[in-house]
């Protein structure tokens, strides 16, 4: 491990390694640091992901790491009413393992540096500048200099909050998350399923993502709010279910998912933060997988023309800020109320909801167009009240 790079990304997650090979294209020396022992496990994470978003980084669907294609979804509200979700090409379901490996492989192919069982706990300073990280590596504290530290560490966010970024986090912006994988359920392989509903899963939602014939992500997220944990919610509903309940757990995850409080500014004098550590998550889905690659995509290449224009001030890094806020940040903002409102449904308003929209709606309000929504709401006296919290 040198002494000094241009770059020294925390965390070898997808926003991580996708940095790191992108700076590792244009010639910028790269370090990454992970703190856990193997690279993707424990997986925190449903596993989906958009075709498009695969695209774009490179890759078919075909690879070892896509466990299941899926071409259509269902989202059930309280009151059994459905909508279904088609489209060609929907997406997949991935084996993150692989997958966040695979990335790795890519990035170190490319030149990057990466270290397992290596945890970063403080930040090097000089006269007040960030110029490095101390790392506990092999039982041994090293420091480590680097012209640019950037934290794709998670949801913790413990360096972004030692440098002095404030993501605003309350009760209410981290979600709950548990999940069991679980095998020998009946399912439909080509489909996944969302169930909503204040008595099920409070200020969330519960979700099977599949990944076989009879294999599939069973999970749920709930309101940081909640009386009772995200495992008791999921636990009840599961043994409400005879198709689900009969089947084996193959593993269990669980872990916090930010929703909103996106950060103004994820950028310091020689720091940036991404992925989770930013709250790039699209808050009403709970999804961070796609958000992550568009912002270290922007990301690597605000960091290449600082290093190489030898100017890694606050001021040029903004550049980061304002490219993101324009391309994704104003878009989640808008789901972000939309999120707010929703909150406040009843389960009769969710089972209303439903069977007002169709794919089409529902998929403008994922996206942040909030008109929709909006048209809905003021045809009802009652929710025309909550119009106020989309302005």
């Amino acid at each position: 491990m040198d002494q000094k790079y241009d770059v020294i990304i925390i965390g070898a997650g997808p926003a991580g390694t996708i940095t790191a090979k992108k700076c590792r294209e244009k010639g910028l020396s790269v370090l990454v640091l992970e703190k856990r022992p193997e690279i993707g496990s424990p997986k925190r994470c449903a596993e989906g992901i958009m075709h498009d978003d695969l695209k774009r980084l490179g890759y078919t669907g075909k690879e070892s790491f896509v466990a299941q294609r899926i071409d259509a979804g269902i989202i059930y509200s309280p009151g059994g009413k459905s909508v279904e979700i088609h489209g060609s090409a929907f997406g997949y379901v991935l084996e993150r393992k692989v997958f966040d490996k695979t990335l790795a492989y890519e990035a170190s192919k490319h030149g990057a540096k990466i270290y397992t069982k290596a945890e970063v706990f403080d930040l090097i300073k000089s006269d007040g500048i960030i110029s490095g990280v101390r790392v506990i590596y092999n039982g041994e504290q090293k420091n480590i200099h680097g012209r640019i530290i950037v934290s794709a560490e998670g949801v913790e966010s413990k360096i972004s909050q030692l440098a002095g970024l404030k993501a605003g986090n309350t009760p209410k912006s981290v979600d709950s998350g548990y999940q069991y994988e679980m095998a020998g359920i009946k399912i439909n392989p080509h489909m996944t399923c969302f169930y909503f509903g204040n008595e099920i899963a409070p200020h969330g939602y519960i979700w099977i993502f599949p990944k076989g014939e009879h294999i599939a992500n069973v999970g749920i997220a709930v309101g940081g709010s909640s009386s009772k944990t995200a495992k008791y919610y999921l636990d009840r509903w599961i043994d409400s279910k005879p198709e689900i309940k009969k089947g084996s757990i193959i593993e269990e995850n669980s872990g916090g998912i930010p929703i909103g409080a996106f950060m103004e500014s994820m950028t310091l004098d020689n720091f940036l933060a991404i992925g989770d550590a930013a709250h790039q998550v699209n808050p009403l889905h709970g999804g961070g997988l796609a958000e992550s690659s568009h912002a270290a995509q922007i990301a690597a290449d605000v960091i290449v023309d600082a290093i190489k224009s030898n100017d890694t001030s606050n001021e040029k890094l903004d550049r980061y800020n304002k490219q993101w806020w324009e391309k994704r940040g104003k878009a989640l903002k808008n789901v972000e109320k939309v999120v707010t409102v929703i909150r406040k449904f009843s389960d009769t308003d969710l089972d209303m909801i439903v069977s007002s929209f169709k794919w089409d709606d529902l998929s403008d309000i994922v996206d942040g167009k909030i008109h929709k929504l909006l048209k809905v709401l003021v045809k009802n006296p009652r929710l025309a009240t909550l119009v106020k919290h989309l302005k």
